[in-house]
């Protein structure tokens, strides 16, 4: 048997073995079916006719029982020396290093990803559960100067109670992850809601959170939609935070909702991310960096490269260049040998996404390059896009403005420096930004007058397990996920006054 022969018999053979089981919620330690009595079925991203399985259609009764047993459980979580939240996200660690395996058949096969992607993202999410793991120890607080020298004082943080994390479908693994571990080191509670596309993978999340030592309660999965889960989760008196990753509209309705009772939030939205090439002398490594960033997760991810602002005289060679890499780009089903590129999550994504490549055409733009939706194989049915290059494109059109969310790369010409500034912050969106330039004082001054969180000099728009994480305008609102930045959000701040007898 070949290797490619071999790869697609494992985890075909995984998915038919499991595929097709009835689940549950998770809540208080316990699997529960909805009170509804409902489920929803799952189909797999690539085949869209295979069963993946039945997933609870919950309601708000589900949602009350999930925070009322977050919120019990927090009254003895918060006071759970750090040393043993630690421990538990260690071994949650170790148990996902383990599982890498099985964790990436069930992304791919409801994400749509390639294997490659899903084993990267789990291991990911083992590096992110790591850092959350110290953080427990990692608690600021201040002794501070005192105007009166009888009266000590200090400045503590403290868990801020029953965190609403409402995770998207295109990182089905790292962001629940994200969100959960480090709500589980400060010492918050948590109730999950996982996209409602992708909720396999957070039943196998639980399972090892279980698995690995986790108290009763103190993480719960409502499995279900935005309007019947996500609603009541975000308006519950006794949620205190509210953690969301998803589209800004959504995000915006969220930050409403959470305002009207003064819960904090953490929100991160979308993106229309640019590289700007501003006289680079490596086009080749350019173009690697754009392409990468541009098209994993199918351009699926809020930080993916949409944008390309190049001064002119580069223009004509960097689009040659990012054409013949787009070209050796192979799209096909996750467990395909050497695939890099899978399908869009569903037709719903499709549609959306060529109705935007109908757009750019409609306004004027040049399509060089795909467009078009790709057959893959006799019998997949995935809704694979050929990967799509834009370019004549200026800052009026919608495809230079708006998210798409796909895989779609637009470029756009700058006479100057100025101009390719302008050009970048000439969205409603401000994430991050790729910038290739050979000049040490252009990098400086980019990176001040870009408004984006995040700022890549002579790479794409990759992140890093222990660096804040965030964008500004309609991109982000609140803390910074990832790393020590977190820590605004989980936890309050509290003074004390302190006269010794």
């Amino acid at each position: 048997m070949s290797c490619l022969k071999g790869r697609v018999y494992r985890m075909r053979e995984w998915i038919k073995a499991n595929a097709g089981k009835t689940y549950k919620n998770f809540i208080n330690g316990e699997w529960i079916e909805s009170v509804s009595g409902k489920t929803s079925v799952l189909y797999e991203s690539a085949i869209p006719t295979n069963e993946l399985g039945h997933f609870p259609d919950s309601v708000i009764e589900d949602v009350n029982l999930a925070v009322e047993a977050a919120d019990k459980a927090f009254q003895q979580w918060k006071n759970t020396p750090g040393t043993t939240r630690a421990s538990v996200l260690y071994r949650f660690a170790d148990l996902l290093e383990a599982n890498v395996e099985e964790l990436a058949y069930i992304l791919s096969a409801e994400q749509g990803k390639v294997l490659a992607e899903s084993r990267g993202e789990v291991k990911r999410a083992a590096t992110e559960a790591r850092f959350s793991a110290g953080e427990a120890m990692r608690m600021d607080g201040a002794i501070m100067p005192s105007e009166n020298p009888e009266i000590q004082t200090q400045v503590k943080r403290y868990p801020i109670g029953v965190i609403a994390a409402i995770a998207p479908w295109n990182f089905p693994v790292v962001t629940p992850v994200r969100k959960v571990a480090p709500a589980i080191a400060y010492g918050c509670t948590v109730v999950l809601k996982p996209a409602s596309v992708t909720p396999w993978s957070t039943i196998r999340l639980m399972e090892l959170l279980a698995e690995a030592g986790l108290p009763n309660g103190v993480v719960n999965l409502v499995i279900g939609s935005g309007s019947k889960v996500g609603d009541p989760l975000v308006s519950h008196p006794l949620v205190k935070g509210i953690s969301f990753t998803g589209s800004t509209a959504l995000g915006l309705r969220i930050n409403e909702i959470a305002a009207s009772k003064l819960a904090k939030t953490q929100l991160e939205l979308g993106g229309k991310n640019a590289a700007v090439v501003l006289d680079y002398d490596n086009l080749e490594y350019a173009a690697d960096q754009i392409v990468s960033a541009a098209f994993a997760v199918s351009g699926q991810r809020c930080t993916a490269i949409s944008r390309v602002i190049v001064l002119q005289d580069q223009a004509n060679s960097l689009v040659e260049i990012l054409k013949t890499k787009m070209e050796n780009i192979l799209v096909g089903p996750a467990w395909e040998e050497n695939v890099t590129m899978g399908p869009v999550i569903n037709r719903q994504q499709f549609d959306s996404v060529m109705d935007y490549i109908e757009l750019g055409k409609k306004e004027g733009a040049e399509l060089v390059y795909g467009g078009e939706r790709l057959q893959v194989g006799e019998k997949e049915e995935g809704y694979y896009i050929q990967p799509t290059l834009f370019t004549k494109v200026n800052k009026t059109m919608r495809i230079a403005k708006e998210e798409i969310f796909g895989p779609v790369l637009v470029v756009m010409e700058a006479s100057d420096v100025a101009e390719a500034i302008e050009l970048a912050n000439a969205t409603d969106y401000g994430l991050a930004v790729s910038v290739f330039t050979n000049q040490l004082d252009v990098s400086h001054d980019i990176s001040d007058k870009i408004d984006t969180g995040m700022v890549h000099i002579n790479h794409g728009t990759a992140s890093q397990a222990h660096v804040p994480f965030g964008g500004v305008k309609q991109s982000g609102f609140g803390a910074y996920s990832i790393g020590h930045s977190n820590q605004e959000f989980f936890t309050s701040m509290k003074a004390v006054y302190v006269k010794p007898r």
